[in-house]
């Protein structure tokens, strides 16, 4: 009996079939997760006349009048953005300072409010031919 189980497992085993990996695709997650690593969940952000550096830090708040981003500055200041579904990407949530929005290359928007700047991820859609 023991020598016929021996003999079924591995009958049983290639009856399932080899399961290949797909090196392309673990490639590619990896280096999203490098890269999300690297940037230790900051985004690119101003102040004033600097330059842009990684150091802004991004809290995201699911609300009744939909998601609110709180962009924070290493020194403290921050502002708070509302994501909308109407195609302008974020408007300020509060404040009076309106917030102007750039479409920048690479599924990224800039985001000027005040004398402070942002870079954001963003799903950019075609616009939509004027019929």
């Amino acid at each position: 009996m023991r020598i016929s189980s021996a003999v079924l497992l591995p009958l049983a085993l290639a009856a399932c079939g080899e399961q290949k990996t797909d090196h392309a695709t673990l490639a590619k997650y990896e280096a999203q997760a490098n890269a999300q690593n690297a940037d230790d969940g900051r985004i690119l952000c101003a102040q004033g006349q600097g330059g842009f550096a990684r150091s802004c830090t991004v809290d995201r708040e699911q609300g009744d009048a939909g998601l609110i981003l709180t962009v924070r500055h290493p020194d403290g200041a921050f502002h708070r953005l509302m994501v909308t579904k109407d195609g302008r990407g974020v408007i300020a949530a509060d404040g009076a300072e309106s917030a102007k929005v750039s479409v920048l290359a690479n599924n990224e928007i800039e985001v000027a409010l005040g004398t402070s700047r942002y870079r954001l991820p963003a799903t950019v859609k075609p616009a939509k031919p004027a019929s």
